[in-house]
């Protein structure tokens, strides 16, 4: 005997925790581009373009602002004709890293919420649906 079924109503005990991250994305000027070099018109537009998206909240905190400059520029590159096979993977791989795709987001455990409404709560917990509820209802 391999055991008693499963409790379908337990809930897990190693699931971690989401980062919710803010629908409206982070407020505020980009802060300085971080590497030298020579920038472009076209570079400082993506740069302030994704420091107001919601996964720029998560990059302040940690810090990773040479990271998302390193991506901006060879983004710029790899949007050109002449772009290698090599640099448009270098750029999939940094968009993985900074939670740039819904699977990569997955990854890092981060979800985009619309957190201003959950601050405008009145302090009574929230009702948890149940999924068998959820599935009866589908059918």
């Amino acid at each position: 005997m391999p055991g008693p079924p499963p409790n379908k109503h337990a809930r897990r005990r190693n699931s971690e925790a989401w980062r919710q991250l803010p629908r409206a994305g982070r407020c505020g000027p980009p802060p300085p581009f971080p590497l030298t070099g020579r920038r472009s018109k076209a570079l400082d537009e993506l740069w302030a373009d994704l420091w107001t998206s919601p996964q720029a909240v998560a990059w302040e905190e940690m810090g990773w602002s040479r990271l998302v400059g390193r991506y901006a520029k060879l983004l710029i590159a790899a949007e050109k004709s002449d772009a290698t096979a090599a640099l448009l993977g270098e750029v999939r791989q940094l968009e993985d890293r900074l939670g740039l795709s819904p699977m990569a987001m997955k990854r890092l455990l981060w979800e985009v919420a619309d957190l201003a409404a959950e601050s405008t709560d009145t302090g009574q917990g929230a009702e948890v649906a149940r999924m068998d509820d959820y599935r009866d209802r589908l059918g």
